[in-house]
């Protein structure tokens, strides 16, 4: 039996969540003065990251206003972004919204700030601490094919990055899912890490690095992969560098991606429950044997699945529970 909670269950959770974070709010007592309340979950991510910022405010305001969150280092250069969605409003007129956005792994660790932005400039902020961490490096040798695959201009290919991005960086307002994710498949042998520093072996003896955004899974082909959490696939369809690829939105600005897939079980459109099927793995397009890659993507920022597993990331109460004057 699947260790996956039904659709009632999840229906259930949400009609009492509600009623929750109004008391929640009123307890809290936040002024009619325009000020906001500001909190971030965790404060002290490490690189690769999500990290979700609650904004509690007038409704009014949150109208007139178009409210993103930036985190920026020590120096003040941003680092990554996010816009702002809304999650309920009281009945005394506090709107409480939430933003996810993704420490980059390759931030250096040390202090950095959390500013919420309008058109008109900085409306508060808040300290945070980045802490370190280690990732692996590996070397990989392509073949002629695989070579070819990264390194020819294709207008095709190009066209099929403009249109990933294009749905990476689009943070819409369903909330279909408010777990911690699960892994799409069973096996825990991983041939590649998220953050791993790659660099690639051309045939020609030249090389190029990159940055691995997600984690493979060395599974044989046709082993079933399913979906790590409820939510709308966005993409299903063949892409000439990804191969079969699935894309499913999970929350605003949050997002999971399937790659190298043998089968696709779903279409664009459809809304899938956590566990469900989305495909078969395989070794389709840039792959150099069979397995799934497996990926995370917060506001277009890669970010670590394992994080995404160990805990939820927008966890309401404690959003609530975290929300802090700002001045």
């Amino acid at each position: 039996m699947s260790s996956y909670p039904d659709a009632r269950r999840r229906q259930r959770a949400r009609i009492f969540l509600i009623p929750v974070l109004w008391v929640a709010m009123s307890i809290l007592g936040f002024a009619q003065d325009g000020g906001i309340r500001l909190a971030a979950i965790p404060e002290d991510p490490r690189p690769g990251d999500p990290v979700t910022v609650g904004l509690a405010m007038m409704a009014a305001t949150a109208r007139d206003t178009n409210l993103r969150v930036v985190l920026l280092n020590a120096q003040g250069q941003r680092l990554s972004r996010a816009s702002f969605f809304n999650l309920t409003t009281d009945k005394d007129g506090t709107s409480l919204m939430a933003a996810i956005l993704a420490v980059p792994s390759t931030a250096r660790p040390g202090s950095a700030v959390i500013s919420v932005e309008s058109g008109s400039g900085s409306m508060g902020t808040m300290n945070i601490t980045i802490g370190s961490r280690d990732f692996v490096s590996e070397e990989i040798a392509l073949d002629q094919d695989n070579t070819n695959l990264r390194t020819l201009p294709d207008p095709k290919k190009t066209a099929e990055a403009n249109t990933l991005w294009a749905i990476l960086s689009r943070t819409g307002t369903e909330v279909y899912t408010a777990e911690s994710f699960k892994s799409p498949v069973t096996s825990t042998r991983r041939t590649s890490f998220f953050g791993d520093r790659r660099v690639f072996k051309y045939v020609d003896g030249s090389r190029d690095t990159s940055i691995h955004a997600g984690i493979d899974y060395g599974v044989p082909t046709g082993t079933e992969v399913r979906a790590c959490a409820p939510g709308k696939v966005v993409l299903a369809r063949s892409r000439i560098v990804t191969g079969n690829s699935v894309i499913i939105e999970h929350l605003p600005g949050v997002y999971s991606l399937y790659y190298h897939l043998d089968k696709i079980a779903v279409s664009e459109g459809s809304l899938v429950l956590g566990g469900d099927l989305v495909g078969q793995s395989g070794s389709t397009g840039l792959a150099t044997g069979p397995h799934l890659h497996w990926e995370i993507r917060v506001a277009g920022e890669n970010t670590d699945p394992d994080a995404c597993v160990a805990h939820a990331i927008l966890d309401k109460d404690a959003i609530v529970s975290k929300l802090i004057p700002v001045h």
